[in-house]
């Protein structure tokens, strides 16, 4: 967003508006990948995912016009939700039996690592606000899914043995009623996960009024907390039952929502900033757990010969969340304080009853984490 109104004469309408656009003409790549996944393994779609995203950044370098930016933002979202589609496919069939959740943990916390870099590297190249330092930020990321590309040549491509046939293909995923509660609890989860950027920044400090500083507070604990803790925490709950952690999860999204609800109702400043940054620590502590395990059972409850058909559908639920949360949750704020909190505290409830319910019907829920049953 930046970038185009530093280096466009567009306005922010017509740049959010293409951004929009790209979002939603996405929504059907990762589905549509699915079945090219199960027929010839998730690495060749990822090296394309790669590539298309890379195309898309170097087109950001040419585009001054709105059409212009929502063809190479699309090919950014479109790549961005096909390489996520793959992500569980690949990670499973790398992971060793029972080490699902230390592979997600730790992929997740490196991915987190990596987004706080990216956003203190970015933050230092902007404050110099020149035409050049804008391209250069383009560059750098465009180069950056080369490199990827590059780097997932060394790994092993995950696909069906040869003469396994994928029966039933996407009906097949359609039914399994077991498998769409558990795309709910995803739709669920990535609501609140959307939370971080969207809701919670915009309250702490044009609804709340405090410093500036407190939302890069708040996403500087939030990316150090799970950059640093996830793999620890999810190594201490070895022998957990998964969807007893997942409630957990939910639970710690629903105390950091109260908490910043509460802060509403502080009038020191100091003590609003404290309550602020507890309640994100609960709101983290509940995206800790639930991660990896969210993961984890989406991609073991899927058969091999369909895994990709269901882990794009799984997808979905978050990329459809992205798309609805920007407008659904800065509507809430519109109306206040308590709308917004207490309907992601009623969104984490529905979220704790799926994982309890999923926990008595999904085998893999019904796992302890390392496998164990």
């Amino acid at each position: 967003m930046l970038y185009f109104l530093a280096t466009t004469s567009l306005t922010l309408v017509q740049v959010g508006a293409a951004l929009t656009t790209a979002g939603l003409l996405a929504l059907p790549a990762g589905p549509l990948v699915g079945g090219l996944v199960d027929r010839y393994g998730a690495k060749p779609v990822l090296q394309a995912a790669n590539l298309a995203q890379a195309l898309g950044f170097a087109g950001y370098l040419l585009a001054d016009q709105t059409w212009q930016i929502t063809i190479c933002a699309w090919l950014n979202s479109a790549g961005r939700a096909v390489s996520s589609s793959c992500y569980g496919v690949t990670v499973t069939a790398l992971a060793a039996p029972g080490q699902s959740e230390r592979w997600f943990s730790l992929l997740g916390s490196v991915r987190n690592l990596g987004y706080a870099l990216g956003g203190l590297l970015c933050a230092v190249a902007v404050s110099f606000g020149a035409h050049g330092v804008y391209a250069a930020i383009v560059v750098v990321n465009a180069l950056s899914y080369v490199t990827a590309f590059v780097l997932t040549r060394a790994v092993p491509n995950s696909r069906p043995e040869a003469g396994q046939d994928a029966a039933g293909g996407w009906g097949r995923v359609l039914r399994d009623r077991r498998y769409l509660s558990l795309v709910v609890h995803q739709l669920c989860f990535a609501i609140s996960l959307f939370a971080l950027n969207i809701a919670i920044p915009v309250y702490a400090v044009d609804v709340l009024g405090l410093p500036g500083w407190t939302a890069g507070a708040i996403f500087v604990l939030n990316t150090l907390m799970v950059g640093f803790g996830q793999d620890i925490v999810v190594g201490r709950l070895i022998g957990r039952v998964r969807s007893r952690v997942l409630v957990a999860g939910h639970a710690g999204f629903a105390a950091g929502y109260l908490l910043f609800l509460a802060a509403d109702h502080v009038a020191a400043l100091a003590l609003a900033v404290g309550v602020m940054l507890l309640g994100a620590g609960s709101y983290t502590f509940g995206e800790i757990l639930g991660g990896p395990i969210t993961s984890t059972v989406a991609a073991e409850s899927a058969p091999d010969i369909l895994r990709g058909r269901y882990l794009a559908l799984n997808q979905l639920a978050v990329t459809v969340a992205g798309a609805v949360a920007p407008a659904a949750l800065s509507g809430l704020l519109s109306i206040g304080a308590a709308a917004i909190w207490l309907t992601l505290v009623g969104v984490s409830i529905l979220g704790a009853t799926l994982a309890a319910t999923i926990g008595r019907v999904v085998p893999a829920a019904q796992c302890r984490i390392g496998g164990v049953r």
